[in-house]
This record gives C-alpha cells, structure tokens and sequence, in this order.
C-alpha cells in the first residue's frame, strides 16, 4: 500500500511540474520571450522570442505586437506598449 502511495504522490509531483511550465521552459520544450533594448530611433516595448523543441517560437500578435524579423532563431517584435514579458506566451 505504501508504494501505491508513493507512486501517486509522485505522480502528482510530476503533473505540478509541468503544469507550472518553468522546467519545460528551462529545458528548452517550450518557447520563451524576454523584454530588451529597443534599437535606437525605435518606439514601443521590444521582446525576443527564443523558439522551443515542442511548440516552436512563442506568437505575440495576440498582444497587436508585430514580428519584426529573425535573427538567428531568436524572433523579435515589437509592440505598441509596454507588455508584461511571460514565458507562458
């Protein structure tokens, strides 16, 4: 009975994790985006997208943010306010 417990506990544990999504994006499963600099000359909030193994580059047009080109596999836009930078994008 112990090891059914066990078992359970740490299924549970596990179902916690990655609903949370920070090991998911930590390992790189999932995309992430971060605030930076906006060029020089440039208005509004800037984010860069990093893309992840399962669901690819996170889509910030649901914000009215427009992409802005890709540098590498980063993606970066820009938006017309500031946003609230989430990894969960």
């Amino acid at each position: 009975m112990r090891g059914v417990l066990v078992g359970a506990a740490l299924i549970f544990a596990l179902m916690l994790v990655i609903k949370d999504g920070r090991v998911l994006r930590h390992v790189g499963l999932t995309g992430v985006c971060h605030a930076v600099a906006a060029p020089k000359g440039q208005a509004g909030a800037w984010e860069a997208c990093d893309p992840g193994k399962l669901e690819g580059s996170p889509d910030l047009s649901r914000y009215g943010c427009k992409s802005v080109g890709l540098v590498g596999k980063r993606e970066y836009w820009r938006c017309p306010a500031g946003i609230k930078s989430s990894n969960n994008t």
